[in-house]
């Protein structure tokens, strides 16, 4: 079973295209991380693979079971072109279970403490459901969910820490803000 085949083609089956430029970043002990760029009209996204090779386990387990666990793949979607560097912010974020032990989930927080890409504002990431569905894996395997990464800025990452996912999105949601633009500024809190 190659996950990330299955994933490839699942993602880019969703998107309605055969093929996308992609990126590879590599950090020191892990596989390579590809990161797919998939222009959709005036929108962008950017589609980890390898995220999902393996399972995500509790980094307090005494054995990693290399079949079931929860595995992810992250979706990054913003308006406009090419964003220097973003390559390796979306690869950490998605090598954060295999580095740190975070399984990723929906409404998580991913604290980079650095910008995602080059001069941006943003230097954490907020999880949600994507619009693309799981990807099925041969049993026992679960199967890949995709989830969607909005980038925040510190002061909305400790808005998130006091008051949860929820309360940002509504913020964002009173304020009109898009957070697929890349050169939005932080909601008012």
């Amino acid at each position: 079973m190659d996950v990330v085949d299955e994933v490839r083609a699942a993602a880019l089956g969703h998107f309605g295209v055969s093929s996308a430029d992609s990126a590879s970043v590599t950090f020191l002990g892990l596989e390579p991380i590809e990161i797919l760029r998939i222009p959709d009209g005036d929108l962008v996204h950017y589609v980890t693979l390898g995220g999902a090779r393996h399972p995500m386990t509790d980094p307090t387990a005494a054995l990693a079971d290399p079949e079931r666990g929860p595995r992810a793949e992250l979706v990054l979607t913003l308006r406009g072109g090419a964003h220097a560097g973003l390559a390796k912010g979306l690869g950490i974020l998605v090598a954060s279970p295999a580095v740190e032990g975070v399984v990723l989930q929906a409404d998580a927080l991913l604290d980079l403490g650095e910008p995602l890409w080059h001069n941006a504002p943003f230097t954490a990431a907020l999880l949600g459901a994507a619009e693309l569905p799981e990807v099925p894996l041969p049993e026992p395997a679960e199967p890949v969910r995709f989830l969607s990464v909005t980038p925040i800025t510190a002061t909305e990452a400790a808005w998130v820490r006091v008051r949860g996912a929820d309360a940002l999105r509504e913020a964002w949601g009173e304020a009109g803000i898009d957070v697929h633009d890349p050169g939005r500024g932080a909601a008012n809190l």
